[in-house]
């Protein structure tokens, strides 16, 4: 188990890493096309932190074990805001003024509840995969259209064009960290992927358990960098559409792709404890960072309250994996 175990620990490495070129290349590469800094945070940046979940979760697709893409999405989601938000509220309360980020929320609840609509048939079909995928896409129209008509300066996309000034990349530069970390965003994921399932062989747990664990954590660590070096800069903004961002990309890509290339088959594990744990985090985030009258604000209690129910959420499935059958 030594080698799974250095090709876990090496892939989330190079994933992290490659992630974090990916976002900086992709983000240069959107600002020299002439892309807006609000549909920069609000597209780029999303997809790029979830980019280590979409090339894992496809991975597993396509290496016959799609168990661990459904438990490395779900698990992410929960990893990103019982875990990231809840850390980072914790050490500095989190302001939510972007209105863009705002209307995120409650559609984020509402696909985290599509998919567990879908799931509750017991199998996560071709056609529920395509159908994820093509409510991303009316969501991507609906962004593109959205910033286009937007004629007031929103929080995030002030915030994220700051950003990109004080790390300006020139073109070339920008495509070149864009391809290498492409290339090695699919390396190490490959690597990851063979390492979690050897683990999971050898533990004798299921690989459900091994994606919502230690594959989720792993490939959720680019948001929580991304979030903690945003709120140690003030740009709250940034470090919210990080987590809601990649939360709505894993709901709808990471899910609909592993759909799409392969049915899910649907645990009552992943119906009972998984989906009830991923929506009421969801929940709690809106409740926190939706207030009417005024932005909302993620407090250090609130951000306490998120990290112990994440933290309860591990401890159970911890509790579950070593117990005797």
């Amino acid at each position: 188990m030594t080698l799974e175990l250095l090709a876990i620990g090496g892939g989330l490495f190079v994933l992290m890493l490659s992630a974090s070129w990916f976002v900086e290349g992709a983000a240069a590469t959107a600002s020299h096309a002439g892309m807006s800094s609000l549909l920069i945070g609000m597209l780029i940046v999303g997809f790029g932190t979830s980019a280590p979940e979409i090339v894992v979760s496809v991975q597993s697709a396509l290496d016959g074990t799609p168990a661990l893409a459904l438990g490395n999405a779900m698990g992410s989601n929960v990893a990103n805001i019982g875990l990231i938000l809840g850390l980072v509220a914790l050490l500095k309360p989190i302001s939510v003024e972007s209105k863009v980020l705002r209307q995120e929320l409650p559609f984020l609840l509402l696909v985290t509840g599509l998919l567990g609509w879908m799931l509750h048939s017991g199998t996560l079909s071709r056609l529920d995969g395509l159908v994820l995928l093509g409510v991303f896409g009316a969501f991507l129209g609906w962004s593109v259209y959205a910033s286009s008509k937007l004629r007031t300066v929103d929080a995030l996309g002030l915030e994220v064009r700051e950003e990109i000034t004080k790390n300006f990349l020139p073109l070339r530069q920008a495509l070149l960290k864009l391809s290498v970390g492409l290339m090695l965003l699919i390396i190490s994921a490959r690597f990851l992927v063979w390492g979690a399932v050897g683990v999971a062989t050898g533990l004798g747990v299921s690989e459900l358990v091994i994606g919502l664990t230690v594959v989720a954590v792993g490939t959720s660590l680019p948001e929580l960098a991304a979030s903690l070096v945003a709120v140690r800069k003030n740009e709250h903004e940034i470090a919210l559409g990080n987590v809601l961002g990649s939360n709505l990309f894993n709901s709808l890509v990471v899910t609909g792709l592993a759909g799409s290339i392969s049915p899910v088959p649907v645990s009552r594990a992943v119906i009972d404890r998984d989906l009830p744990a991923m929506l009421l985090m969801t929940l709690a985030l809106l409740v926190f960072g939706y207030r009417r009258g005024g932005g909302g604000r993620i407090n250090r209690f609130e951000g306490a309250a998120l990290l112990a129910g994440y933290l309860a959420y591990l401890g159970w499935l911890t509790a579950k994996a070593i117990a005797p059958t």
